[in-house]
């Protein structure tokens, strides 16, 4: 693979839009917020009444969300001229400083309280090559959520010869690609259902959740066909497009295809919600570029979401050792005025562990190491003063 990702003359669309207002979008940085507070709602509700759909699917909704902003925003402040390695560099920064703190924070709660740890899962999840491997003895061992943290870096890795792909591809026939992918999401719960053996399930407490569902919502390959239709959103907006679809509509949307999605199995993991989350993506995007009222951008909002990734990683060991500490068993059947009693503190604590975590490893460790610069990306900007830094 070439180092530096191609630039065809005839699209570099997605550049110049972030160039002319820059590649910062806050409403997407707002919305990360609630992605992750959804997904602290999705482990909190083990410790209700049943588990409901309701509040289990929340978590799949949010990391499809996740994964379809990671394509969008990556493509929308790509740079011509940037090495792929600055590329790489820049997202190991963003993400393995805090997972391996994190995830020995946790290691040292497993041992403390007396859990044991497997020596075959500490090389996988340090390496973030766990979500590869099939079952879920691995994929959610030490550091649950880091599986998507796997995925992750399967895009990031791929995310130059991707981009140079994706910039080929004529404005016109932008639509095409991305009802393509969307076709593909659709497929991949058949694939499943029909070609990979169900082995065993996840846990005794999610015993619908076996090597199909591994396959549709941990397996790197299954997933990347949402960052890959965040990259050819984010050329649709940058192009001119993207229909006139505000934010409200494709809100609505998604909570109606969030409502039909109860209950529809391996389609619940992304393929039932894909298209508003896009939609969403999209209309926020927009908004920002053009100016328009957004309350994502409220700046206490903005705020939150820096800290997102953090929250996202810290929130897990909070909850499940605040629990263990409170006494509360799994299904406990919390009543709504215990359940808010005991979650409202569990927020505060996750928060403030995700900022010391922002503060202390995530932010000066992209200072450190995320934002140096080869010889060529240091004469791209001497040409370009202007263009913001990478992200």
């Amino acid at each position: 693979m070439s180092t530096t990702p191609h630039t065809s003359p005839q699209d570099t669309s997605a550049t110049a839009a972030s160039e002319s207002r820059g590649d910062k979008l806050p409403s997407l940085t707002g919305m990360r917020f609630l992605a992750a507070t959804a997904v602290l709602l999705c482990h909190f509700s083990l410790y209700i009444r049943g588990n409901p759909d309701f509040w289990r699917n929340l978590g799949q909704v949010a990391v499809s969300f996740f994964f379809v902003l990671s394509g969008f925003v990556l493509t929308w402040s790509a740079r011509p001229g940037t090495p792929a390695r600055a590329v790489w560099r820049a997202r190991a920064a963003k993400i393995f400083p805090n997972h391996l703190v994190v995830g020995a924070a946790h290691a040292g709660l497993m041992l403390l309280t007396g859990k044991a740890i497997v020596a075959a899962q500490i090389l996988p999840t340090a390496t973030l090559t766990q979500s590869w491997i099939p079952g879920f003895n691995l994929t959610t061992a030490i550091s649950p959520v880091s599986w998507t943290l796997s995925c992750e870096v399967f895009f990031y890795l791929a995310f130059p010869l991707m981009l140079t792909w994706i910039r080929r591809i004529p404005p016109r026939f932008l639509w095409y690609a991305a009802a393509a992918l969307v076709a593909v999401i659709f497929t991949l719960p058949v694939i499943a259902e029909h070609f990979v053996p169900d082995g065993q399930p996840m846990s005794p407490l999610l015993p619908y959740l076996d090597n199909d569902a591994w396959f549709v919502d941990f397996f790197p390959l299954a997933r990347a066909f949402e960052f890959a239709l965040g990259m050819v959103l984010a050329h649709l907006v940058a192009a001119g497009k993207w229909v006139q679809l505000g934010m409200a509509p494709a809100a609505v949307l998604l909570v109606l295809c969030y409502w039909l999605s109860m209950g529809s199995g391996l389609y619940s993991f992304a393929a039932a919600t894909v298209v508003p989350i896009g939609m969403l993506i999209c209309a926020a995007a927009v908004a920002d570029v053009e100016g328009r009222p957004s309350p994502l951008r409220h700046p206490y909002l903005v705020r939150l979401g820096e800290i997102s990734f953090a929250l996202y990683l810290v929130h897990k060991p909070v909850i499940d050792y605040g629990a263990k500490v409170l006494g509360i068993p799994h299904f406990s059947g919390l009543a709504l005025v215990d359940q808010i009693t005991v979650l409202a503190p569990m927020f505060a604590v996750a928060l403030l562990l995700s900022w010391l975590l922002y503060v202390g490893v995530e932010r000066p460790a992209m200072r450190l190491w995320g934002r140096r610069r080869s010889r060529a990306t240091a004469r791209h900007k001497s040409v370009c003063r202007d263009c913001p830094s990478l992200r």
